[in-house]
């Protein structure tokens, strides 16, 4: 891939050629259960992943193959996130108890411990900007931390099962509630609730599985378990997109399928449960490209490099993606 990557990086313009040229360049079959999160360093160069499994896998973007192997047997593992600090991460637990954990990957020992939630942690976010993430549990609160101090800097019980989510600036964060209420809050005076509160339409028995601010800050994608995708106005609240088609056949607990906004901003893609991407305009609101994907398994992870023209997908498989530079010629 590194010749691609070199070329790639010249900053070739999103459009709807490109985005059907797309194709998988490479296939991991690392794992032996679901990737359930994964996340690329600031250069783009890494990508990390964390398996029900209990492994964390880290693999090489540029060279297309995987470096590397960590186990967390004791603690499980799930939601693994890069920090600013060079070689750490952070990562929820699946087994023991539900405390949060800092992994230095240099030696695989781990810096911090963050314990506060009593149930199993859903959503995990760190600041674009500096040391603090934010955390949402079943046990219906929403925490404040900081990197740098095992204590909960800040605490929000909420009706139901959360998710959150920073805006780009790393001023504001989303937390979703209950897949019916997008609340907005100034990070600086949290404890004084809401500046906004948007309502989401919902069907009964879904749960929010994700949000996620675009880059350029103006929208909110909002994905739910049955399978509908939501682009909200950021500002004002309005729906500006539906996209559904993902889900083939309904589940009783729903599915939670990674989404996810192209780095312009312009586009969303989203795994499905037949292994497939699709990809939609966000001003049109028109499906523009069905990425076939051949992974056996819903599509639990998608994510966009964020330096070069790459997407990574994952069930229990991972899958590097770059366009066809000679379909594009």
């Amino acid at each position: 891939l590194r010749h691609y990557f070199i070329q790639s990086n010249l900053r070739m313009k999103l459009d709807e050629k490109v985005w059907r040229s797309f194709q998988i360049s490479k296939v991991f079959r690392e794992n032996t259960n679901k990737i359930n999160a994964f996340d690329y360093n600031a250069s783009g160069e890494l990508l990390i992943t964390s398996s029900d499994d209990d492994s964390i896998v880290i693999y090489d973007c540029e060279e297309g193959k995987s470096t590397r192997t960590l186990l967390s047997r004791k603690y499980g593992v799930s939601l693994i996130r890069y920090t600013h600090a060079q070689n750490t991460v952070l990562h929820a637990s699946t087994k023991l108890d539900d405390t949060i954990r800092y992994l230095s990957l240099h030696d695989n020992k781990y810096l911090r411990y963050f314990k506060g939630h009593q149930n199993r942690v859903v959503s995990l976010c760190m600041s674009p900007i500096d040391d603090t993430f934010i955390s949402g549990a079943l046990d219906r609160s929403i925490r404040l931390w900081d990197l740098r101090s095992p204590n909960c800097a800040g605490l929000m019980h909420v009706n139901g099962r959360p998710v959150a989510a920073f805006d780009p600036e790393g001023l504001i964060f989303g937390a979703g509630i209950d897949a019916e209420f997008l609340k907005l809050y100034d990070l600086r005076s949290f404890d004084r609730g809401p500046f906004s509160t948007f309502k989401i339409p919902s069907e009964r028995g879904t749960e929010l599985s994700t949000i996620d601010f675009s880059p350029d800050g103006k929208n909110i994608l909002v994905s739910t378990t049955n399978g509908v995708l939501r682009v909200v106005d950021a500002f004002n609240g309005q729906i500006n997109q539906t996209f559904t088609g993902i889900i083939t056949e309904r589940t009783d607990k729903g599915l939670h399928l990674g989404c996810c906004f192209s780095p312009d901003s312009n586009y969303v893609l989203a795994g499905s449960q037949d292994g497939h991407l699709h990809v939609w305009s966000v001003k049109s609101g028109n499906k523009i490209a069905v990425l076939e994907g051949n992974h056996p398994n819903p599509i639990t992870c998608v994510a966009f490099n964020p330096k070069y023209m790459m997407i990574a997908s994952a069930c229990n498989n991972a899958a590097f993606w770059i366009p066809n530079l000679e379909e594009l010629q």
